[in-house]
Formats: structure tokens, C-alpha cells, sequence
């Protein structure tokens, strides 16, 4: 008798020992980090919304806007989104200055989307050092895609050399032997293009540039770049300027009554900045790429995505303009963001952020159709592709396939 009370004394011993066990196996789904908790997760971000590159201020908001969205439909599994969003005016010291407040007095779980590739540049060792996510960074340097040095680290849009692979690609097919003359801006921006598109022509490269010429920032035209590089007489022009100067680069073409094909960068595809400045009559022809549904193109007049991005707009960033599709990209990389954690779930460690980012395959409907947003532990570029387009009259038109400027390995 002893002997059997014994045993069931032993048993419910153990099934209590189960259930401590099973309860903390339900706390322990729960992980957070700092910046994490059963009610809020922070969100840190820094955008230019003085200086130089303020124009891009309304990314911030149109962020700041949907995470209000977000909240009033009860948050992401339950928690809600707090956005801590600061000035850098574009100075890299200042955004060093910010990066460190998020992290170490406000105590984000991660920084997201800041603008910029000097500040980031500036931050990024910090970042990977903290081990504190640098999310979806928003310029289209190359290097946030180097997993291997940089785990803490991923872009967004398709980068600079993404893009140039493209142009490479579309040139050995439309134009093949054809020569190039190349005007870069001599920074990284510039030389990302450069060695994209080198790579992308491989061993052609050597033998179609026939000129490359370079310019700075500080420079007040770059007419005289353009004068050299039609001294080259090449077939193909490609510009790789910012709006100011590309605008310049259009409009000396027309004047010298050069008639090379020309490629314009998609930083400086705006009508409004680049192709109207620089005449809309020089501008016939000129081709450059798209990845975002352009706002302006009558094509996505009734596209449901977009009619829910007029909706979000009318409700939540009423004083947002229309017109500008920065304000379509702030929308779509918020949407990147918040499949990021929704997939984080529970578990809301810096570790699982990265790890969840890092193995995304979805689409969001403010990207040209077909377009993937892809990654994986050793690919921390979520868009590479884009679609080419020709302007005319005073508007692009997009043409072909939506290409991919993936590395072939």
C-alpha cells in the first residue's frame, strides 16, 4: 500500500514538474529585447527633415502616418508600433549623434529605414557593433548588401548596381558593339553605378567605354564633362548624375546637337526636378528604369493597391502630395517593416528581427507587377528588378519585361 502511494506521490510530483515545465515552455515563446514588450515595440528612424535633403522629409511621415494606421487597427500582434523618428539635417555627425540616442537612451529594438548613404556609412560600424538592427536603410548603395561583414546591416530598394547591370544588359542586347561614354558623380553613388556596369558588360566593357568622365558635387555645371565625352563620339551616353546635374547633362546634349542614346539614372527620373529643367524637347528618348508604380501614370488610375494607397493618404497623410512617389515608397517600405514583424511573432529579440528580414518572399502591390520582395541569409537585397522606360511627350512610358539585375553567380 505504502509502496503504490508512493508511486502516485512520485506521479503527481512529476506531472506538477510537467506543468512548471510547460508554463515556462509558454513564457519562453516570449523573448524580447530592449525596445520590446507585451504592449509596444520601438522603432527608431532618422530622416532629413532640414538641410539640404529635406525634400525627402515626407518618407519619415508617410512612415509615421502608417504606423498610426497600424496602431489604430490594434498593432501588430497586439502591440503597438512606437515611432521614434529624428532630424539629421543630412549631416553625418548629427545622424551618428541620433543613432546613439536610439540605441542607448530611447533603447529601440531597431533603427529603420534611415535616409542617406554618408549617415549611414557613418553609423554602420556602430550598428553592427551593438548589434542593434539597420534596417532597410534607404539609399541604394551596394554595401548593405554584405552579410557576411555587415549582419546587422540591409537595404531596401534596388541598388545603384542592380540597376547598371540592367542598362548593361538592355545595351548588349539592343546595342550590341555599340560604344559608351560614362558621366559619373565622384563619390560612392557614382562608382557604384560604374562597377555595376562593368560588370554587367564583363569582358565587353573594356573594349565599349570609351570614355568615362568625372564630376563633383561642388562643381557648378558639368558642361565641360559633356564636351569631352562627346569628343569620344561615343553611340550611347549614360548618365550617372544627381537631379541638378543631370538636368544640365540633358539640356547640353540637346545643345551640342549630339544624338547619343541616353540612360538616365532612376534617382533623376523625376519629371518634375530633372526632365522638365532640362526641356521636355531634349528629353525625348532618353531611358531609364521604375520599380515603384509611378502615382502620375495614368495606368494604375483604378490599380487596387494604389487606390488603397489614395485611401491611406486621404485619412492619414492629408497634407502628403499626391503627386510625389516618395511618399509611395515611405508606404511600401513601411508594409516591408511590418511583415518583418509580424513574422518576428513573439519572439521579438534583435537576433530573430534579422533572421526574420533576412528570409522574406512577398509582394507588396505598390511595385511594378511581378516584382519579388526576396531575401535569404547570403542576399540582403529584397528588390532587384526594375522595368526600363522611355520618356515621351512629357511623361515616361514603361516597355518590356521587368528585368532582374541579380548578380549571375
Amino acid at each position: 500500500m505504502m509502496h503504490h502511494r508512493l508511486l502516485s506521490y512520485a506521479r503527481s510530483v512529476a506531472l506538477a514538474g510537467c506543468l512548471v515545465i510547460a508554463a515556462s515552455a509558454a513564457n519562453a515563446q516570449k523573448k524580447y529585447d530592449p525596445g520590446a514588450t507585451d504592449t509596444e515595440i520601438k522603432v527608431g528612424n532618422i530622416m532629413p527633415y532640414s538641410g539640404p535633403a529635406s525634400a525627402y522629409a515626407t518618407i519619415g511621415k508617410t512612415e509615421a502616418a502608417y504606423f498610426k494606421k497600424l496602431n489604430s487597427e490594434g498593432g501588430i500582434n497586439g502591440r503597438k508600433i512606437n515611432f521614434i523618428s529624428y532630424d539629421d539635417g543630412y549631416s553625418p555627425p548629427k545622424m551618428v549623434e541620433q543613432a546613439r540616442k536610439l540605441v542607448e537612451s530611447d533603447e529601440v529594438l531597431l533603427l529603420f529605414n534611415p535616409l542617406g548613404t554618408p549617415g549611414n556609412t557613418a553609423i554602420q560600424k556602430y550598428m553592427n557593433a551593438k548589434k542593434v538592427p539597420q534596417l532597410f536603410v534607404s539609399t541604394g548603395a551596394a554595401k548593405w548588401n554584405d552579410p557576411k561583414n555587415f549582419p546587422w546591416t540591409m537595404g531596401w530598394q534596388p541598388s545603384y548596381q542592380v540597376e547598371a547591370r540592367i542598362y548593361a544588359k538592355y545595351i548588349l542586347q539592343n546595342y550590341p558593339g555599340k560604344t559608351i561614354g560614362v558621366l559619373y558623380q565622384n563619390d560612392d553613388f557614382g562608382k557604384d553605378y560604374l562597377n555595376g556596369l562593368h560588370e554587367g558588360l564583363g569582358d565587353q566593357a573594356k573594349k565599349l567605354i570609351v570614355v568615362e568622365s568625372a564630376y563633383e558635387t561642388t562643381s557648378p555645371t558639368v558642361d565641360s564633362q559633356v564636351v569631352q565625352i562627346k569628343g569620344a563620339n561615343p553611340d550611347i551616353f549614360v548618365n550617372i548624375a544627381t537631379p541638378k546635374f543631370a538636368a544640365q547633362a540633358i539640356k547640353k546634349v540637346a545643345e551640342l546637337d549630339w544624338h547619343p542614346v541616353q540612360f538616365l539614372t532612376n534617382v533623376s527620373a523625376s519629371i518634375g526636378g530633372v526632365m522638365k529643367p532640362a526641356g521636355y524637347e531634349a528629353s525625348q528618348g532618353v531611358l531609364s528604369t521604375q520599380y515603384l508604380k509611378d502615382p502620375k501614370d495614368a495606368d494604375w488610375k483604378n490599380d487596387p493597391a494604389m487606390n488603397e494607397w489614395r485611401a491611406f493618404m486621404a485619412k492619414w497623410y492629408p497634407e502628403g502630395d499626391l503627386d510625389d512617389a516618395a511618399t509611395v515608397f515611405g508606404y511600401g517600405v513601411a508594409k516591408g517593416l511590418e511583415q518583418v514583424l509580424r513574422q518576428c511573432g513573439d519572439n521579438l529579440t534583435r537576433e530573430n528581427v534579422m533572421k526574420q528580414a533576412a528570409s522574406l518572399n512577398f509582394e507588396i502591390g505598390i511595385y511594378l507587377p511581378g516584382t519579388k520582395i526576396k531575401t535569404s541569409a547570403d542576399d540582403y537585397a529584397p528588390i532587384e528588378q526594375l522595368q526600363m522606360m522611355r520618356f515621351k511627350g512629357e511623361s515616361w512610358e514603361r516597355f518590356g519585361p521587368v528585368m532582374s539585375g541579380e548578380k549571375s553567380s
